[in-house]
């Protein structure tokens, strides 16, 4: 279950800032104009202290562009959040909060990151995945119309496709979820959907594949204790964190029987976020659906081996049974995002993916003293 915010006695909102601190039309390539400094707008970045979202903040400030988080830091950490970024400390379904952030930021668009996101646990507690992912972004989407916000991008996932019957998987596959958390995502999708058609603002729903890496200047990376991301339990693995790394089914219909994934790069898919949210801004009669991946899919056992590549020593595996909601293969079909946006990953190589988490994951030895 999500951990509740923990609140100053004397402001229950407190702000760290400066810590003084229509359905979608046809497709075909958008170009955005370069934004200016007055068509940047402030975004707010909700799970901004979080994994990805800590990604977007970052890309969003190097790009200039007025940017604010909000973050209940139960898995998120104020230390991923830049000193010069507004961090409010609370919960998305906080509307009073809400309103104060819209009001002292002048906020027009939002990247939601905010959410659960661990398949498994979603099976154990269904119930908590839907009030976290799917009650508490309805509250953020009637807040965000209340409060005349007209772009929003949302953290989707590949989940909502649940076991595609052809791989690679586009965005027209059938969605059809076989866990509750690619449920509460595509339930939000659909609300999206539904609120845009209503009341006249334009979004983009991003279906994430698995995003992995860090960013390449060490500024933040997925830092949440008992992660379940391959790559990330593998550089635990690999700086003496772990003894071994759990291999979940040897069994599936893959090509040596372990799952097929779609590894992004994150410093990729938060740039991803900045082109989408230009997009929103050229085209505000418009709305986006699109997957994020590369297309291209790897085993656990050949992550696993490019790992053993990049660090020069093994890591040990310990065969497991299957885990509960888990498809064989998932990989992105990237036609639509490439013929939408000018979208040009810069770091579509499974080393560099593992070099660059692997960077943070000493530096985060070294943050906490370990």
């Amino acid at each position: 279950m999500p951990v509740p915010a923990t609140h100053d006695d004397a402001n229950p909102h407190r702000a760290f800032g400066h810590r003084s601190r229509k359905l979608p039309l046809p497709f075909g390539m958008l170009r955005p104009q370069a934004m200016s400094e007055t068509t940047k707008v402030p975004v707010l970045v909700t799970g901004g202290a979080g994994y990805i979202g800590s990604h977007a903040v970052l890309a969003l400030r190097d790009a200039g562009w007025p940017v604010a988080v909000i973050d209940n830091l139960s898995t998120g950490f104020a230390f991923a959040v830049p000193e010069d970024v507004p961090l409010y400390e609370g919960d998305i379904s906080d509307t009073i909060l809400l309103e104060q952030i819209f009001a002292e930021q002048g906020i027009e668009a939002i990247m939601h990151f905010a959410g659960s996101i661990i398949v498994p646990e979603s099976v154990e507690d269904p119930l908590s995945y839907y009030d976290n992912n799917t009650v508490k972004s309805r509250a953020l989407i009637e807040a965000a119309v209340e409060g005349g916000v007209q772009h929003f991008i949302f953290s989707s996932t590949a989940a909502t496709y649940g076991t595609p019957a052809s791989s690679p998987v586009s965005e027209d596959s059938p969605r059809q979820p076989i866990n509750p958390y690619g449920w509460s995502k595509l339930m939000t999708e659909q609300m999206l959907a539904d609120s845009s058609a209503a009341y006249g603002f334009n979004f983009c729903a991003l279906r994430y594949f698995n995003v992995a890496g860090a960013d390449p200047q060490a500024r933040t990376g997925q830092s949440t204790a008992g992660a379940t991301h391959l790559i990330k339990v593998a550089c635990e693995a690999a700086t003496g964190k772990r003894d071994a790394v759990a291999v979940f089914g040897t069994d599936y219909d893959t090509p040596d029987g372990t799952g097929v994934r779609d590894y992004i790069h994150v410093s990729d898919l938060a740039a991803a976020h900045l082109l989408a949210l230009e997009a929103l801004i050229e085209q505000p009669e418009r709305s986006l659906t699109m997957n994020c991946g590369y297309g291209r899919g790897f085993s656990v056992l050949e992550v696993l081996d490019a790992v053993a590549r990049v660090t020069t020593q093994a890591v040990e595996r310990r065969l497991a049974a299957r885990r509960a909601g888990d498809p064989a293969e998932l990989v992105s079909d990237p036609s639509r995002i490439r013929e939408t946006l000018p979208w040009q990953p810069k770091h579509a190589d499974l080393a560099q993916i593992i070099t660059h988490a692997l960077q943070w994951e000493r530096k985060l030895s070294d943050l906490r003293g370990e």
